[in-house]
C-alpha cells in the first residue's frame, strides 16, 4: 500500500444512534420488522423516540462505525458526512474528533436536520433499526474532499448512502478520485433491501470502481440474484480485486482471484447486540490491509473486532482494540 496521511477515509451516512433494549412484544406492536434497518420519515422518528425506553445515544452510521474501529486500533481515520447545523449535528462531530477521526465536513444550515437511527435491541441480540436519514440524504460531490481522496490509501464507501443519485454521482466520483491518485477503493454493501433497490447500479461500481468488496451472505446473493454464496463465487472473483462475505458465526469467507480464505468466527460468550458486527470486521480487516499484512492476519483482526462489538450494547467498540489483537499474538 503507499504511504498516505489516512489509512482509510470512509464516506457515508452521518447518523446519531439511539439505542434502547426492548422486548418483542414492544417491536411487534410498533410494527417494527425486526433484524433489519427500515428507512422513516421524521414524523414516525418523534414518535418512536417518545415511545422507546432511556436510550444510549452516540454518534453512529456504518462508515462512521469503521472509521471509529479503525481509530481505535491505532490506524489514522478521516470522514466524510452530511450533518446539519443543530444539535445531533453537533453531538455527531464532537464524537468523531473525539475519538481521534478527522472529520471536517461543514454543518448544513438549510435543509433537513441531522439524521438518526433509532434502534430496538431485542433479547436475542437482534437489533432492529428504524432510520430518519435527514441531511445525510443530500450530500453529494460538492461534499467531496480530493485532498483527502488524494491523501487516503483507501476510500471506504457505504451502501446505505446509495439511495440519491447525488450519493451516487459522488461515489462513483470519489473512485475515479481514488485511482487517480494511486488509491483503493472499498464499498460495504451494507443491506439488502439497498442492494435491490439499485442493483444494476452496485453491479455497475463493483465492476467498474471497486477494488475490495465486503457484504453478508444476504446483500451478495441479493447483489447477483443467487441462492448461494457457492453461486455467487465465480461471479466475485472476476469482479473485483479482493473480496470479503462475512457469514456470522461461521466466520468469514475471502477471496480474490487467485484463492479462497476461510476464516473462523472469534468466539463469543453471549451476543447482546449484533449492531456494527460487519462495520467493525472491515475496520480490522482494512487495519491489516493498509499494513500490508496477509488475508489470514487481516481477517483475523476482523473477526475479534466483530466478537467485541457484539458483547454489549453499541456500535462502537468498548475494549481497547489495538491491546485486544495484541493479546491474541496477531500482532
Amino acid at each position: 500500500m503507499p504511504q498516505r496521511r489516512f489509512d482509510v477515509l470512509g464516506i457515508g451516512n452521518a447518523i446519531v444512534d439511539m439505542l434502547a433494549k426492548a422486548s418483542d412484544d414492544f417491536v411487534n406492536a410498533e410494527n417494527i420488522h425486526k433484524g433489519v434497518m427500515t428507512l422513516i420519515d421524521e414524523s414516525r422518528a418523534a414518535e418512536l423516540f417518545g415511545k422507546m425506553p432511556p436510550p444510549i445515544i452516540a454518534s453512529g452510521g456504518s462508515a462512521a462505525n469503521t472509521m471509529a474501529g479503525l481509530a481505535g486500533l491505532g490506524g489514522h481515520a478521516a470522514y466524510i458526512g452530511r450533518v446539519h447545523d443543530d444539535h445531533w449535528g453537533g453531538l455527531f462531530s464532537h464524537d468523531m474528533k473525539a475519538i481521534g477521526v478527522h472529520y471536517e465536513t461543514k454543518p448544513a444550515v438549510m435543509g433537513l436536520p441531522t439524521a438518526c437511527c433509532l434502534i430496538f435491541i431485542t433479547p436475542d441480540g437482534q437489533r432492529s433499526m428504524n432510520t430518519f436519514l435527514g441531511a445525510s440524504t443530500e450530500l453529494s460531490t460538492d461534499d467531496l474532499e480530493e485532498d483527502l481522496i488524494r491523501d487516503s490509501a483507501v476510500t471506504y464507501l457505504e451502501g446505505y448512502l446509495f439511495d440519491k443519485d447525488p450519493a451516487q454521482e459522488a461515489f462513483v466520483l470519489a473512485a475515479r478520485l481514488a485511482h487517480k491518485y494511486g488509491n483503493k477503493v472499498a464499498l460495504t454493501l451494507s443491506d439488502p433491501f439497498c442492494v435491490n433497490r439499485h442493483r444494476a447500479a452496485f453491479q455497475k461500481l463493483v465492476s467498474a470502481g471497486v477494488d475490495i468488496l465486503f457484504a453478508n451472505e444476504a446483500e451478495v446473493c441479493a447483489l447477483y440474484e443467487k441462492n448461494s454464496v457457492e453461486e455467487v463465487l465465480p461471479l466475485l472473483a472476476g469482479a473485483c480485486e479482493l473480496a470479503i462475505i462475512t457469514r456470522s458465526e461461521e466466520g468469514s469467507l475471502i477471496l480474490n482471484k487467485r484463492k479462497q480464505v476461510k476464516i473462523t468466527a472469534e468466539k463469543v460468550v453471549r451476543v447482546v447486540d449484533s449492531t456494527g458486527a460487519g462495520d467493525l470486521y472491515a475496520a480490522g480487516f482494512l487495519f491489516g490491509y493498509t499494513r500490508g499484512m496477509d488475508l489470514q492476519k487481516c481477517g483475523l483482526i476482523g473477526s475479534v473486532c466483530a466478537a467485541e462489538v457484539i458483547s454489549h450494547v453499541g456500535p462502537r467498540p468498548q475494549a481497547d482494540l489495538k491491546k485486544l489483537i495484541e493479546s491474541k499474538g496477531i500482532l
